[in-house]
Protein backbone atom coordinates (compact mmCIF):
# COMPACT_ATOMS: atom_id res chain seq x y z
CA UNK A 1 0.00 0.00 0.00
CA UNK A 2 2.27 2.25 -0.85
CA UNK A 3 1.39 6.02 -1.02
CA UNK A 4 1.49 7.95 -4.29
CA UNK A 5 4.19 9.72 -5.45
CA UNK A 6 4.32 13.25 -5.04
CA UNK A 7 5.47 15.46 -8.50
CA UNK A 8 7.25 17.61 -6.34
CA UNK A 9 9.28 15.51 -4.25
CA UNK A 10 10.72 11.62 -4.36
CA UNK A 11 11.20 9.84 -0.68
CA UNK A 12 14.04 8.00 -0.22
CA UNK A 13 13.74 5.15 3.07
CA UNK A 14 17.08 4.88 5.02
CA UNK A 15 17.85 1.96 7.49
CA UNK A 16 21.10 0.78 9.62
CA UNK A 17 21.93 -2.32 11.54
CA UNK A 18 24.15 -1.36 13.94
CA UNK A 19 26.23 -3.15 17.07
CA UNK A 20 24.44 -2.35 19.76
CA UNK A 21 22.78 0.86 21.47
CA UNK A 22 25.40 1.25 24.36
CA UNK A 23 28.84 1.20 21.95
CA UNK A 24 27.18 1.80 18.26
CA UNK A 25 29.16 1.10 15.64
CA UNK A 26 27.31 0.65 12.11
CA UNK A 27 27.34 -2.56 10.19
CA UNK A 28 25.07 -1.96 7.22
CA UNK A 29 23.25 1.27 5.34
CA UNK A 30 20.75 0.93 2.80
CA UNK A 31 18.79 3.60 1.30
CA UNK A 32 15.76 2.80 -1.02
CA UNK A 33 13.95 4.44 -3.34
CA UNK A 34 10.67 5.46 -5.12
CA UNK A 35 12.16 5.89 -7.96
CA UNK A 36 13.81 2.43 -7.12
CA UNK A 37 17.23 3.41 -6.81
CA UNK A 38 18.91 1.61 -4.22
CA UNK A 39 21.94 1.46 -1.95
CA UNK A 40 23.45 -1.42 0.15
CA UNK A 41 26.60 -1.85 2.02
CA UNK A 42 27.74 -3.83 4.87
CA UNK A 43 31.11 -2.65 6.98
CA UNK A 44 33.49 -5.40 6.95
CA UNK A 45 35.91 -3.56 9.58
CA UNK A 46 33.77 -2.95 12.89
CA UNK A 47 34.88 -4.21 16.14
CA UNK A 48 32.18 -7.42 16.52
CA UNK A 49 33.12 -7.74 20.01
CA UNK A 50 30.53 -4.58 20.40
CA UNK A 51 27.32 -6.68 19.28
CA UNK A 52 24.97 -7.09 21.48
CA UNK A 53 23.33 -10.99 21.85
CA UNK A 54 20.44 -9.58 19.83
CA UNK A 55 22.95 -8.55 16.80
CA UNK A 56 24.97 -11.57 17.23
CA UNK A 57 21.95 -13.84 16.64
CA UNK A 58 19.36 -12.21 14.25
CA UNK A 59 21.79 -9.54 12.52
CA UNK A 60 25.59 -11.05 11.84
CA UNK A 61 23.54 -14.10 10.27
CA UNK A 62 22.14 -12.14 6.87
CA UNK A 63 25.31 -10.23 6.38
CA UNK A 64 26.64 -11.33 3.07
CA UNK A 65 23.07 -10.66 1.26
CA UNK A 66 23.48 -9.44 -1.54
CA UNK A 67 26.87 -10.96 -1.54
CA UNK A 68 29.93 -8.64 -2.40
CA UNK A 69 28.57 -5.43 -0.73
CA UNK A 70 30.62 -5.60 2.58
CA UNK A 71 33.95 -3.02 2.51
CA UNK A 72 35.66 -1.37 5.14
CA UNK A 73 34.00 1.69 6.35
CA UNK A 74 36.07 4.05 4.43
CA UNK A 75 34.98 3.04 1.60
CA UNK A 76 31.32 3.08 2.51
CA UNK A 77 31.44 6.48 3.13
CA UNK A 78 33.07 7.32 -0.47
CA UNK A 79 30.23 5.04 -1.75
CA UNK A 80 27.32 6.78 -0.15
CA UNK A 81 28.37 10.17 -0.79
CA UNK A 82 28.81 9.66 -4.54
CA UNK A 83 25.66 7.49 -4.50
CA UNK A 84 23.61 10.29 -3.02
CA UNK A 85 25.45 12.65 -5.54
CA UNK A 86 24.01 11.10 -8.27
CA UNK A 87 20.63 10.92 -7.41
CA UNK A 88 19.02 13.88 -9.02
CA UNK A 89 17.78 16.87 -6.81
CA UNK A 90 14.42 17.49 -9.43
CA UNK A 91 11.69 16.46 -7.70
CA UNK A 92 13.05 17.34 -4.36
CA UNK A 93 14.86 13.98 -2.49
CA UNK A 94 13.63 13.77 0.90
CA UNK A 95 15.78 11.16 3.16
CA UNK A 96 13.14 9.54 5.30
CA UNK A 97 13.85 7.39 8.53
CA UNK A 98 11.63 5.51 11.39
CA UNK A 99 14.58 6.06 13.69
CA UNK A 100 16.64 9.24 14.52
CA UNK A 101 19.97 7.02 15.16
CA UNK A 102 19.80 5.83 11.66
CA UNK A 103 19.97 9.50 10.57
CA UNK A 104 22.40 9.88 13.05
CA UNK A 105 24.99 6.83 12.08
CA UNK A 106 24.53 8.16 8.28
CA UNK A 107 25.74 11.86 8.97
CA UNK A 108 28.48 10.32 11.08
CA UNK A 109 29.63 8.38 8.27
CA UNK A 110 29.18 10.68 5.94
CA UNK A 111 30.96 13.86 7.83
CA UNK A 112 27.67 16.09 8.56
CA UNK A 113 24.76 17.03 7.09
CA UNK A 114 22.71 15.74 4.19
CA UNK A 115 24.15 16.92 0.91
CA UNK A 116 22.68 20.08 -0.51
CA UNK A 117 18.94 19.81 -1.71
CA UNK A 118 18.46 16.76 0.18
CA UNK A 119 15.69 16.96 2.66
CA UNK A 120 15.22 14.75 6.06
CA UNK A 121 11.98 13.56 7.39
CA UNK A 122 10.82 11.06 10.28
CA UNK A 123 8.31 8.54 9.01
CA UNK A 124 7.94 6.78 12.28
CA UNK A 125 4.66 7.37 12.59
CA UNK A 126 3.71 7.29 9.19
CA UNK A 127 4.91 3.19 8.84
CA UNK A 128 2.01 0.35 8.89
CA UNK A 129 2.81 -2.24 10.98
CA UNK A 130 0.31 -4.29 9.23
CA UNK A 131 1.29 -3.51 5.68
CA UNK A 132 4.98 -3.45 7.12
CA UNK A 133 4.15 -6.98 8.39
CA UNK A 134 2.71 -8.03 4.89
CA UNK A 135 5.73 -7.04 3.17
CA UNK A 136 7.69 -9.71 5.27
CA UNK A 137 4.79 -12.14 4.67
CA UNK A 138 4.54 -12.15 1.04
CA UNK A 139 8.30 -11.55 0.18
CA UNK A 140 9.40 -14.32 2.07
CA UNK A 141 12.50 -11.23 3.10
CA UNK A 142 13.69 -11.55 6.78
CA UNK A 143 13.82 -7.87 8.98
CA UNK A 144 16.29 -6.69 10.52
CA UNK A 145 18.61 -6.73 7.90
CA UNK A 146 18.95 -3.09 6.26
CA UNK A 147 18.00 -3.57 2.66
CA UNK A 148 15.11 -5.56 3.68
CA UNK A 149 13.72 -3.04 6.16
CA UNK A 150 14.25 0.03 4.00
CA UNK A 151 12.67 -1.99 1.65
CA UNK A 152 9.66 -2.65 3.73
CA UNK A 153 9.37 0.92 5.24
CA UNK A 154 9.32 2.41 1.54
CA UNK A 155 6.36 -0.59 0.90
CA UNK A 156 4.70 0.43 4.43
CA UNK A 157 4.76 3.85 3.56
CA UNK A 158 1.51 5.75 3.66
Amino acid sequence: MTAPRSPWRTRYFLDTEFTSFEACQLISLAIVGEDRREFYAEVSDFDRALCSDFVRATVLPQLGIPPGRAMPLRQVSREVLAWLAQVPLRPEPVLCFDYEGDLRLLERLIGGRMPTGWKTENVYRRICDLEKERFFMNTGLSDHHALHDARANAYAFT
